[in-house]
């Protein structure tokens, strides 16, 4: 991984993102249509997502591409 930092502050922000919705993991992964482990493992920065897991996020969460990768980076 070239950028953890930025891998981990996505991380948070999705939680944040599933969290406003009252959503669990588990509903997060049925409404973008991947699984629990993904977003679990995104959530925690185990892994960096792809971009056809970024857009099936941003349709399930029903936002924007731009509004799902703008978050604060961390240092």
């Amino acid at each position: 991984m070239k950028k953890p930092a930025s891998i981990h502050a996505f991380g948070q922000h999705l939680r944040r993102l599933r969290e406003a919705r009252g959503w669990s993991q588990q509903a997060l992964a049925d409404a973008a249509d991947i699984t629990k482990k993904t977003v679990y493992r995104m959530e925690t920065a185990q892994t960096a997502p792809t971009l056809d897991v970024l857009v099936c996020l941003a349709e399930g969460l029903e936002i924007s591409l731009a509004e799902l990768v703008t978050f604060a980076p961390t240092t």
